[in-house]
């Protein structure tokens, strides 16, 4: 399928809000947990909407929104590491390198478009923004299903969906979230 994909800004927030749905995403995430960690749990879920919100406001999109007519159907958070401060946590994400790459962080793909091409044309999409905003590459955090007893929670996407985009594994601390990169340009 075609999908139109977009910034997320304050013209598509509407559209973000229908398909994040009431419960936000992921138990009220709002896509703030690589931006502030696990205690985007401990606060309201209206408190990670309004970031979330501000950052759609603030002329630097934190993510694309991939649009099947007016409905959407699926986002993905893109952004520098640097602005994405909980990786700096993660000792199985951590940076292999001081390269200052853009990362793929999180998907959210609306139910009825799943296996349908949605998170693939986030990734290209999101190849073309970070290759047009001066990343020399574009890393990933996803999920190796191929690994027996892997997590089940694929937000942050399927390494075999990386690894058709061009993605290659560059760090592997942990079996099952490898942290994948593409060169761009």
């Amino acid at each position: 399928m075609d999908y139109t994909i977009r910034p997320l800004t304050t013209e598509h927030w509407p559209a973000l809000e229908d398909l994040f749905g009431p419960a936000g995403a992921s138990s009220g995430c709002w896509c703030m947990y690589w931006r502030i960690g696990p205690r985007y749990r401990d606060r309201p879920r209206a408190d990670n909407k309004r970031d979330l919100s501000q950052l759609a406001a603030s002329g630097r999109p934190p993510g694309l929104v991939a649009f099947d007519g007016d409905l959407a159907v699926g986002w993905c958070e893109l952004a520098p590491r640097a602005e994405l401060a909980w990786l700096a946590h993660s000792r199985d994400l951590k940076p292999p390198d001081e390269l200052p790459v853009w990362s793929i962080a999180c998907f959210f793909v609306r139910r009825a478009y799943r296996r349908r091409g949605v998170m693939a044309a986030l990734i290209q999409a999101a190849s073309d923004v970070a290759a047009a905003g001066g990343a020399p590459a574009l890393e990933a955090y996803p999920v190796d299903t191929t690994v027996p007893g892997h997590t089940r929670n694929l937000f942050p996407g399927v390494a075999s969906a990386f690894a058709r985009h061009g993605f290659r594994v560059v760090l592997r601390a942990k079996a099952d979230r490898p942290v994948m990169r593409r060169q761009l340009g």
